[in-house]
């Protein structure tokens, strides 16, 4: 007598429940962040929409159905831009690791995504600050009203910490140590970092947190550090636009979102001789390997400084 396997229901499952569990298993068991779920979300929704328009099954694809995704990807259309490489790879990196899921339990017997590859990603370096550039972005917050106190604190902060942007909108109360002058961040996959704080950050938070936030906050009971004008938790759209705005304000709007401070953290503390080993810890990198894109920033900085000063380097 033949016995139906355990996994027969999940086969004839829809797309969204092999998705839903997926995302079930990355939350509970991976522990990822809720960006990082989301993200795998709407790709894998993404990818479920053009299978969809194929007239293709998820569990039957081959290398040629993934293939014509990623180029679907690349070439655009439909009123859709081209996707840029470091997205068609970031893409491809959801769908292998959807794939091998659903190997891992046994709804599928081989994987499709073996031979797929994305296109090359380049190397692009981010943008960083010069010292100017900050000193001219973190004094555009103007006055002493609620709002401009916590933009100066938000963006002394991120700038004195390299605080990514889900760490400073989700920053706690109970996470900030102003008498010792250090912060507790909360990272990718929930490690934990201390980061010390600059004394002009720290002048600033303080003046926040006296005279601005409980204004903002009135008798909400909110616990995150930064709160929108209705005393609730900044969102990072609202992070966003506080940045863009002072940005815009000193003329720096071509170069700056919120991860244009973590750069220049990084990058001006390598400058100022901060060894690798400390700026990891700092930025909260699980690999060394992601920090040390920072030494080919400050590399290109030295070679522009040495041309621009070194009489013998100069063309006439």
């Amino acid at each position: 007598m033949t016995t139906t396997p355990l996994i027969e229901p999940l086969r004839t499952g829809s797309f969204e429940d092999l998705v839903l569990d997926f995302i079930a298993y990355l939350e509970l068991e991976r522990g990822l962040s809720r960006n990082t779920l989301e993200a795998y979300r709407s790709d894998l929704l993404q990818y479920g929409a053009f299978l969809q328009r194929a007239g293709k099954d998820a569990l039957d694809v081959d290398h040629s159905d993934l293939a014509a995704f990623v180029g679907a990807l690349a070439q655009g259309g439909d009123g859709r831009a081209p996707a840029a490489a470091t997205t068609v790879q970031r893409k491809v990196a959801c769908l292998r690791s959807f794939y091998r899921h659903l190997r891992r339990e046994e709804i599928l017997d081989r994987d499709p995504t073996a031979e797929l590859k994305g296109p090359p990603r380049g190397k692009r370096l981010p943008k960083v600050l010069s010292r100017d550039e900050v000193q001219q972005l973190l004094t555009q917050p103007r006055g002493t009203n609620p709002a401009a106190l916590r933009d100066r604190a938000l963006l002394e902060l991120m700038y004195a910490c390299g605080l990514r942007a889900s760490e400073a909108v989700d920053m706690q109360l109970d996470e900030i140590d102003v008498e010792d002058g250090v912060l507790r961040a909360n990272g990718k996959g929930s490690k934990e970092r201390l980061v010390p704080i600059g004394s002009k950050a720290l002048e600033a938070l303080r003046f926040y947190l006296l005279r601005g936030r409980p204004i903002l906050v009135g008798v909400n009971e909110e616990k995150r550090v930064f709160v929108n004008q209705r005393g609730q938790g900044l969102t990072r759209q609202g992070l966003y636009k506080i940045v863009q705005r002072h940005a815009r304000s000193a003329g720096l709007s071509d170069k700056m979102s919120p991860h244009t401070l973590r750069h220049t953290f990084a990058t001006h503390l390598l400058a100022g001789g901060c060894d690798l080993r400390s700026l990891q810890e700092m930025l909260g990198h699980a690999d060394i390997a992601t920090t040390q894109i920072y030494t080919h920033l400050s590399a290109d900085r030295l070679r522009d400084v040495y041309f621009d000063a070194h009489p013998r380097a100069q063309l006439r």
